[in-house]
């Protein structure tokens, strides 16, 4: 069966991103990095393409060289099961530092503790406490 990963389109920032990211969740690495070369349609040793693990999850993401009118939007977000409380207000916070807040922490109806994020590459998170 085909297997599906998500994956993430930068312009120039996918290996910061990575690094971001890898660093706030366990069980997660960088696997794989090719860059661009001189003479290359990219930026050199900006991201051809990438693959990550989050908690064991592959993604891939790559640095656009073509400029596009769109970037990321809060249609599609990435959705976190804390198990702690400790843990949902700590990706809360290193997420919505110099993101966006979409739904501030706070209990709702469909969740004890809940919050959504914009992080600052433009990636929508949705963090609940199970």
């Amino acid at each position: 069966m085909s297997k599906i990963t998500t994956f993430l389109m930068f312009e120039g920032k996918a290996e910061e991103a990575m690094n971001f990211y890898v660093s706030l969740f366990d069980q997660s690495e960088i696997v794989s990095i090719a860059r661009y070369g001189p003479n290359e349609p990219g930026a050199e040793g900006s991201v051809i393409q990438a693959t990550f693990t989050l908690n064991g999850q592959p993604f891939m993401c790559i640095d656009s060289f073509v400029k596009h009118a769109f970037t990321f939007t809060p249609s599609i977000s990435l959705y976190v099961n804390c198990e702690t409380e400790e843990e949902l207000d700590r990706l809360y916070q290193q997420l919505s530092q110099d993101g966006a807040v979409l739904m501030p922490l706070d209990a709702y109806p469909f969740s004890k503790k809940y919050g959504w994020v914009t992080d600052r590459f433009g990636v929508s998170w949705q963090l609940n406490l199970v």
